[in-house]
């Protein structure tokens, strides 16, 4: 018993540090060493490298530098931003329709760079000061621009996705392809949403102008699209299309991918030296912060399941009434839960794997279990008072934008959400379908 209790300490251990302000990465390594070694001594130390270099040699996780350098191109080249400018003046006819290319936007970022702290500062610099001045409702605004950014979290190529088929065990192209479905359906929930909004209450969300409309002929917006939308398009069907389609490995496809934004900044004019330096930095930085609490997490989940910290989970599930069914809906309000503390890659690393064994003996399909866990970490990142994207977009808000503003817009993105989730739940073929269609 006292390795039980040790386990449960070092988790009690983990939130203080978390909560007194410790980064999550040195949190989780102080933890899992100091409990580890009170645990089974130096014993912890021979193991420990041993996954850690069993994590390196992960070719899979090659992907996500990949990824990030290919997002993280798009958006320093400010390709993004002509991207928001063409898709607004195409659908700015409409009374919701700025907030319906943000959304679309939102779906093609989600797309490139997979990030969504990423996507919704990027969103809130280029858009919030212009929702605002075009009369939209500065709540609504915030609610468009936190929900689309954090459709990066389902939307493949999602970081979240390649750790997942990681752990989960499952081929990263079979992830990508049961993602598709239920990411096309947030943001259709939420483009339906806008323009039922637009169309009840124009005063919150305004066609853009005439006159505005009217500085940019249609020949030149076909042009514009053309040269600006189809490129960044086409590079993402590519990449993912290749992965699904068992062309590529997701290696592969993202360093193509990579290669594929550099080629497309040049052809539009925007590579040089700075941009080149700074997506590389940017993606050094972001990568590096991924791998380190990667590593960290294997010193935590060591010395918790040597601990029997497992047993105790298991237990825990057994007081659940109500069989497997309530076995995921009590997973799944945990990572809700979770979602409000701690970062995806901690929940994905330590927190899941732990879960994953009860349902190992059942007939649960691990594709859906996957997708749903997507839709609830990215539910949480959206939730007030503490959910990630809120943080995100406050930083970046002008200064007449309250708190308030953002709790209040985010709130009917969160019905949304859960509309979606209980969709998805109920109806486990929105994910499960593509994979089964092409052969996964």
């Amino acid at each position: 018993m006292e390795g039980e209790i040790l386990a449960i300490l070092m988790a009690l251990g983990f939130f203080v540090l978390l909560f007194v302000g410790f980064p999550v990465a040195i949190a989780l390594a102080a933890s899992g060493l100091l409990f580890g070694y009170l645990g089974f001594g130096m014993g912890l130390f021979n193991l420990l490298p041993l996954r850690i270099f069993g994590l390196m040699e992960n070719y899979t996780l090659l992907a996500i530098p990949l990824f990030v350098f290919m997002g993280v191109m798009l958006e320093r080249s400010r390709i993004a931003e002509e991207l928001l400018d063409v898709i607004g003046h195409a659908a700015g006819g409409l009374r919701g329709g700025m907030g319906l290319s943000i959304i679309l936007v939102g779906v093609l970022m989600g797309a490139s760079t997979g990030i969504v702290g990423a996507t919704v500062v990027t969103l809130g610099l280029l858009t919030l000061p212009v929702f605002i001045r075009r009369g939209y409702s500065k709540s609504l605004a915030c609610g468009t621009i936190c929900a689309s950014g954090t459709l990066g979290q389902i939307i493949p190529p999602s970081l979240v996705l390649i750790l997942l088929a990681d752990i989960m065990g499952q081929g990263l192209g079979t992830l990508f392809a049961a993602a598709m479905l239920p990411g096309l359906l947030l943001a259709g929930l939420y483009a339906t949403y806008m323009l039922f909004l637009g169309w009840l209450r124009p005063d919150m969300a305004p066609a853009i102008p005439v006159e505005e409309r009217a500085l940019m002929s249609r020949g030149e917006l076909l042009v514009k699209i053309f040269k600006v939308v189809l490129p960044p398009i086409s590079l993402i069907f590519a990449v993912l299309g290749s992965i699904i389609g068992g062309v590529a490995a997701p290696t592969e496809a993202a360093s193509m991918g990579a290669l594929g934004s550099i080629l497309i900044a040049a052809i539009a004019g925007r590579l040089d030296r700075r941009v080149l330096r700074e997506t590389v930095q940017n993606t050094l930085r972001i990568s590096a912060m991924v791998f380190f609490i990667l590593i960290c997490a294997q010193a935590f989940s060591l010395a918790f399941r040597g601990l029997n910290g497992e047993v105790l989970i298991e237990d825990l599930f057994k007081l659940v009434p109500g069989g497997v069914t309530a076995d995921i809906i009590f997973m799944l309000v945990l990572l809700f839960i979770l979602g409000f503390f701690m970062e995806w890659i901690e929940i994905c690393y330590i927190v899941l794997p732990l879960f994953l064994p009860i349902f190992a003996g059942t007939d649960v399909d691990m594709v859906w279990l996957a997708m749903l866990v997507c839709v609830v970490l990215q539910t949480s990142f959206l939730t007030p008072p503490v959910g990630w994207a809120l943080f995100f977009l406050k930083g970046v808000a002008p200064p007449e934008v309250t708190s308030g503003d953002i709790y209040i817009g985010v709130m009917p993105f969160v019905g949304l959400q859960v509309i979606g989730l209980l969709l998805l739940f109920n109806y486990p073929e929105i994910a499960t379908w593509l994979p089964k269609a092409i052969g996964w």
